[in-house]
Parts: structure tokens; sequence; C-alpha cells
């Protein structure tokens, strides 16, 4: 039934200031963007990683449960090196929201709060590295 990843969106009340930050984050610019009624950006959207995840902003005002709180299921984006990343993340602004967790052998995960209240996790996953040398 669930075939693979799509989209991942996360909430800002500001998604131009949003889409500045998460493009120092991840050094690109946001590949795709729609403007509200009122000519300011409503959505922007990334490609990631090795699989070209999209991971997208949309306008607050459009969320269907609006919150300021940090919230949602936290999705985790396997990294090279956690502690570099954790550290890259919390340099431009983020604050801890988990911290790293050794989850078993070859599996360490921490999250962090973006300036715009949504939760980022990352991952060190042994398991995406063997999913992805296999498909070379």
């Amino acid at each position: 039934m669930l075939r693979g990843l799509t989209t991942v969106t996360f909430w800002a009340d500001d998604v131009e200031e949003a889409t500045r930050w998460y493009a120092e984050v991840l050094g690109a610019e946001a590949y795709f963007e729609r403007k509200g009624p009122d000519g300011r950006v409503a959505y922007a959207e990334f490609r990631l990683g090795d699989h070209q995840h999209e991971l997208g902003f949309a306008d607050r005002r459009y969320a269907p449960h609006p919150t300021t709180e940090p919230v949602g299921a936290v999705v985790y984006w396997h990294v090279d090196d956690l502690t570099a990343a954790l550290g890259r993340l919390l340099s431009l602004g983020a604050t801890q929201h988990e911290a790293p967790t050794e989850r078993g052998p070859g599996f360490v995960t921490a999250s962090v709060a973006d300036p715009f209240g949504n939760i980022l996790g990352i991952m060190y996953n042994a398991h995406y590295l063997e999913v992805l040398e296999g498909r070379a």
C-alpha cells in the first residue's frame, strides 16, 4: 500500500524566511514555489538526498490544526555524521528537541525544533546505507 515517501510538509508563519533558513541548512535552493492570493509565498519545496525526496513548507494559515508548539510526526533523515549535522543545525538557530540517542548498533537519532516550530529528525542509519549500496 505505501510505496514510498513523496513529500514531508512543514508549516511556517513566514514561508520565505523558512525557505531561506532551509536553503542555508541544505546548501540548495527550493526548486518550486507557489504564491498565495496575497502575493506572499504560500508553499515552497526542496528535493533532497539520494532519492530526491521532497521537503515542503506551507503557510501555517492553511494548516488544518494550526499550532505554534513543535508538533507532528518525527521524520528522520539519514546523515553521515550525526554529531556534525546536529551541531550545524544548532549553530543555525535550531534548538535541541531530543539529544543523540543510540537505538541499537548502527542506529543513532536526534531531533531539533527549527525556528518555525517544526521537529526535524536526523539519524545515522546503517540499514539506509545497506539499502543504498544494494541499489548501486
